[in-house]
């Protein structure tokens, strides 16, 4: 019987028997430790916003989060809205609110008052900042105000015995005249008082797990907890990061194109992202996330499913 000659593979086949073979991320079963988990509100600006965030509050209010955080607008100009929304978890859920505070555009004293009005209405966590200008122009201290957050930190250690969290930028900050002196500087705010820090987002795990490296070698053994921001609107992230220094790699770009008219397409593919970068994170040990919801709830709920979370537990 004649012998059909040999065929060369194809070009597909070589690559799959030539190319490198990736392992599956490792499986979490009910027997391993869920990761601890906060999230991250904004004061809403009208009604229909504080509905939106109140539903948020309430879908993820079951995860039993750590603590939750209310941000600051820049320059102080939400410090109403912050302090009200934050009275009101207080008041009406089960949840730790943590007030974020800045340096920005008051006095000392002013700062101060408001940590103390947030002391007396119950809430014993702060997350510390320096601030953003108004229409992010140039950071100016106030002539008579905490110039750093470092100094805030120290300033809160004065008021009262809170537990205070500060920002770390595993990018390094926009303004830091170099990664060494970036990082040295969230040594200050962690030797000033702080107890954990929470990093500005980014969507390349290796991103975080080099700035882990670069901490450890630098003597750095506080938590450092990354910010995982879901991507419901790419075009706006893309403006968010530009503005403070987070990297938009090509790949997620490539996965984004041609999805502008397509919201349903974008969001599974925001889901994909998010459960790949924390599940990355989550098989290099990484045992607690802070969410950036812009309060929308259901991407980081899904999210935190995948982790492990469930209502209760």
């Amino acid at each position: 019987m004649d012998m059909l000659p040999a065929q060369p593979p194809s070009a597909t086949l070589e690559r799959w028997l030539t190319g490198p073979r990736f392992a599956r991320l490792p499986a979490r079963t009910a027997r391993d430790a869920a990761p601890a988990l906060s999230f991250e509100f904004f004061p809403p600006k009208t009604e229909a916003l504080e509905a939106q965030l109140w539903s948020c509050v309430r879908r993820l209010e079951p995860l039993c989060p750590r603590f939750v955080s209310v941000t600051y607008g820049a320059g102080g100009s939400t410090q109403a809205r912050t302090h009200a929304t934050v009275e009101r978890i207080v008041r009406e859920t089960s949840l730790t609110p943590a007030a974020h505070l800045t340096c920005v555009g008051a006095p000392r004293g002013e700062v101060d008052d408001v940590a103390r009005a947030y002391w007396d209405a119950g809430v014993r966590h702060i997350v510390a900042l320096r601030g953003d200008a108004p229409n992010m122009g140039t950071y100016e201290p106030h002539p008579g105000g905490y110039e750093y957050a470092s100094d805030l930190v120290a300033g809160l250690r004065r008021v009262a015995d809170f537990e205070i969290t500060v920002a770390a930028y595993p990018e390094t900050h926009p303004t830091a005249l170099h990664p060494d002196s970036d990082l040295d500087n969230l040594r200050r705010k962690l030797d000033a008082g702080a107890v954990r820090a929470i990093t500005q987002y980014f969507f390349d795990a290796d991103v975080f797990l080099r700035f882990l490296d670069r901490c450890l070698a630098a003597g750095v053994t506080a938590p450092i907890v990354p910010a995982i921001m879901p991507v419901s609107n790419f075009a706006q992230a893309q403006k968010f990061s530009a503005a403070c220094g987070a990297s938009v790699p090509d790949w997620m770009i490539s996965l984004f194109e041609g999805t502008d008219d397509d919201p349903e397409t974008r969001r599974v593919v925001a889901a994909v992202i998010a459960a790949e970068q924390v599940r990355v994170l989550q098989a290099n040990g990484v045992d607690e996330f802070h969410f950036i919801t812009l309060n929308r709830p259901d991407l980081t709920y899904s999210i935190a499913h995948v982790l492990g979370v469930r209502p209760g537990k």
